[in-house]
């Protein structure tokens, strides 16, 4: 997914908006903070700094600058949980784990490759469920006796998957059994930073609240999951901007990053390409 948060002086955020990630990253870029910008009622060239972050940040040419996602993940979480002390992400791609001190990034870690532990490992495996994605949560709260997943590796899931179903196996043990797999495989790669509470879970997969029971249990930690867990990241970049912004003036320099004639230029030329 693409996420813009538009935040003014004052930290208030003014637009939140989700959209799509295709194959065209610079026009559904631009598509995305197009509609931002109306929500906010605001112009592009009203904005003091555009912060690029996500492996997507490459491909945002009207960005002044890019910013790791850790540290915008970091920034994000900790200015709507101020006693953050360990934050874990889970997307579609990668899960994480993030030491925060004082709103900061102090360390991190990450998984492999492999898509068990993700976002996409839940994916691949509603199909053979016959589930959709959004009701993995509620039923695996349904669950009374929780499977045992031997192995996590996707594939080997799934043919596992298929022969419990084959045998009459209840459903809710099935899925309550890989959000505890996952939960296992997360919270053992965390464990590397020293886990310490408050314990904040974002990233599309904290939408399932199979997986936020899951690892409550296994690290017997709260854990506390953000309105819209997907908007962590950029609403750090845009904290970050507003930072940079609030930083020029105190010093006295000019406040944009660029002139806003070339940053409008290559903007609508994005736009229209």
């Amino acid at each position: 997914m693409t996420k813009v948060v538009i935040v003014n002086e004052h930290g208030k955020t003014l637009a939140a908006l989700i959209g799509p990630t295709g194959a065209e990253h610079r026009r559904l870029a631009n598509k995305v903070m197009t509609d931002a910008l109306a929500m906010a009622g605001v112009k592009f060239q009203d904005l003091s700094h555009v912060i690029a972050t996500g492996y997507g940040r490459i491909n945002v040419p009207f960005a002044d600058r890019q910013i790791t996602e850790l540290t915008c993940h970091a920034k994000g979480v900790a200015s709507l949980f101020p006693a953050v002390r360990t934050a874990i992400d889970i997307g579609g791609q990668d899960a994480k784990g993030l030491k925060i001190r004082d709103g900061n990034l102090v360390d991190f870690t990450m998984n492999d490759r492999c898509a068990a532990g993700t976002g996409r490992f839940l994916d691949v495996l509603v199909g053979t469920l016959g589930l959709k994605i959004e009701e993995l949560g509620d039923v695996s709260l349904k669950s009374t006796e929780k499977l045992q997943v031997s192995n996590i590796c996707t594939v080997f899931a799934q043919m596992e998957i298929m022969a419990w179903l084959s045998q009459g196996t209840a459903l809710p043990d099935i899925v309550a059994g890989l959000h505890d797999a996952i939960a296992k495989r997360v919270v053992n790669m965390v464990k590397k930073l020293k886990i310490e509470p408050d314990v904040v879970f974002t990233g599309g997969v904290a939408k399932n609240v199979g997986v936020v029971k899951a690892l409550e249990d296994y690290m017997g930690l709260k854990v506390y999951v953000p309105e819209e867990p997907l908007l962590t990241g950029a609403l750090g970049a845009a904290l970050a901007g507003r930072e940079l912004a609030l930083k020029a003036i105190a010093e006295g320099k000019p406040v944009h990053e660029k002139e806003l004639r070339l940053k409008e230029a290559t903007f609508f030329e994005v736009e229209g390409s």
